[in-house]
């Protein structure tokens, strides 16, 4: 199965929030997508459906694919701490999301391109595999001959963000990856608990 590149906002109308930030167009709609889509009298879900519909959530939040989620979901489980905020920190420790987070892309489908199309830097070495999974201390930036991109520059200067995690020198173009953020310091509204019990069944 392709990674989804449809659009973003059908996704964040079925899910009830702009999962993948500012969206106008979720903010005028923001019902499910389909005829029966602004229907008050839906019928309740079910404790699996609840459960599904939360792991399709982050699964969409971080653009990782099922098979690639079920391992990280199986890697929490053999770590020590609790599984679903293990789960979560795994998925802001992939490369992918740390490009996003530092400022230099709008989007996580951006910061994937930018890390896949060989602009990106880990303690100084080339790295092009988004699901890269970053230690404490590690050093993120942008190559030297990409420093002058438009898209970088752009995303960076409508960055406002700061993270508690995350350090990043906007003259330099790097950044270090501080600490595995705790689950309060990670702003995604996702129920880890709901993806644990779907998984342990």
């Amino acid at each position: 199965m392709a990674r989804y590149t449809g659009p973003k906002t059908k996704i964040a109308r079925k899910f009830g929030e702009a999962i993948f930030g500012d969206d106008k167009s979720f903010e005028k709609r923001n019902y499910p997508p389909g005829q029966h889509g602004n229907n008050r009298r839906r019928g309740k879900k079910s404790e699996y459906a609840i459960q599904l519909m939360e792991k399709q959530k982050a699964k969409y939040t971080y653009g990782i694919l099922e098979r690639q989620f079920r391992n990280m979901f199986e890697k929490a489980t053999r770590a020590q701490g609790i599984t679903g905020e293990v789960l979560l920190q795994l998925c802001e420790s992939r490369l992918d999301n740390v490009v996003f987070r530092m400022g230099l892309a709008n989007s996580r489908r951006g910061a994937r391109q930018l890390v896949s199309h060989r602009h990106i830097t880990v303690n100084g070495e080339l790295v092009n595999i988004p699901s890269y999974q970053l230690k404490a201390g590690d050093v993120v930036g942008v190559r030297e001959k990409s420093k002058s991109l438009e898209v970088i520059q752009n995303s960076l200067a409508n960055n406002s963000k700061v993270y508690e995690w995350i350090t990043f020198n906007n003259d330099t173009k790097e950044g270090s990856f501080v600490s595995v953020p705790a689950r309060v310091q990670i702003p995604e509204n996702i129920n880890e608990q709901f993806i644990v019990e779907l998984y342990s069944k």
